[in-house]
């Protein structure tokens, strides 16, 4: 079963144990910038206030979101019936489908009155070693200087192939195969949201660490966990109305958010968090 349709069954089993909140509303960026992830991230906000998170800038994502925001319907909408999006279809609908999963996850957490733990670290908690060979999926040009500095090898697999070399330091490859002895890997949930997760990380089995990491990692760990993955970092909202209000103007939103590490070390489990929300 693919990490979608996984994810999904754990909503619908969320969902069984009574109403959940219905959807309030989409909120978009209104700028792109590479700084603390302004313009990168939409929100999908639920009635009981949860917002989920998901990466719009794949293809021309967060445009047609833009173009069709007032026309989608989505005010009232049943929260499970749009996140099921996230498995059936794609682009625009597979955004909002994964940003309304996120949400979910978000209100399950509460009524299980589950907060995972603060991280500052930017870096997943790598840690990285001199003589290590690790390895990031997609090029996080903000990490570069720590990750390098350390006196790493690193490889980076990227989509885009004008970015392929050496680049002083690491280099860029569109080969997944060359991570296959990297002892660490890190990456962002746009694995999740592609669906290339099951595919890169049977490259990454080698890996003893392989964190992802970025706002949109908003989702149930449980899967990630069962497929290799050893940390996930995400951004815990802790104001709602000024988080919002600072996606909207392309403000930056830190003091509205703290980053979290979930591992499953201090994870509870799925199964744990729903007997403690049917309470």
């Amino acid at each position: 079963m693919s990490f979608a349709l996984e994810y999904l069954a754990q909503l619908a089993a969320f969902a069984a144990q009574g109403p959940l909140p219905r959807i309030r509303a989409l909120h978009l960026p209104s700028v792109q910038s590479d700084q603390d992830y302004r313009g990168e991230f939409c929100a999908l906000e639920l009635e009981d206030g949860s917002l989920g998170l998901s990466y719009v800038l794949l293809d021309d994502t967060l445009a047609r979101l833009q173009e069709g925001l007032d026309g989608f319907g989505l005010a009232g909408a049943d929260a499970l019936e749009v996140a099921s999006r996230f498995a059936r279809d794609q682009g625009i609908w597979k955004t909002i489908g994964f940003a309304t999963a996120n949400a979910l996850t978000r209100c399950l957490f509460d009524r299980a009155g589950f907060r995972p733990e603060n991280s500052s670290d930017s870096i997943g908690q790598m840690n990285p070693q001199p003589g290590e060979h690790l390895g990031m999926i997609g090029l996080f040009k903000p990490l570069l200087k720590r990750i390098v500095g350390s006196g790493v090898r690193l490889t980076v697999l990227e989509l885009k192939a004008g970015l392929v070399g050496e680049h002083g330091g690491y280099s860029v490859t569109l080969d997944a195969a060359e991570l296959a002895d990297c002892t660490k890997v890190i990456t962002t949930s746009t694995l999740l949201l592609n669906d290339t997760l099951d595919q890169i990380a049977g490259y990454c089995r080698n890996a003893r660490w392989f964190a992802m990491i970025g706002p949109s990692a908003g989702c149930l760990p449980d899967a990630p966990f069962a497929r290799g993955v050893t940390l996930l970092g995400g951004s815990w909202i802790n104001d709602r109305e000024g988080f919002i209000a600072a996606l909207k103007s392309g403000e930056p939103h830190s003091d509205c958010t703290s980053k979290f590490a979930l591992t499953p070390e201090n994870y509870p489990g799925f199964a744990a968090l729903l007997a403690r929300s049917a309470r």
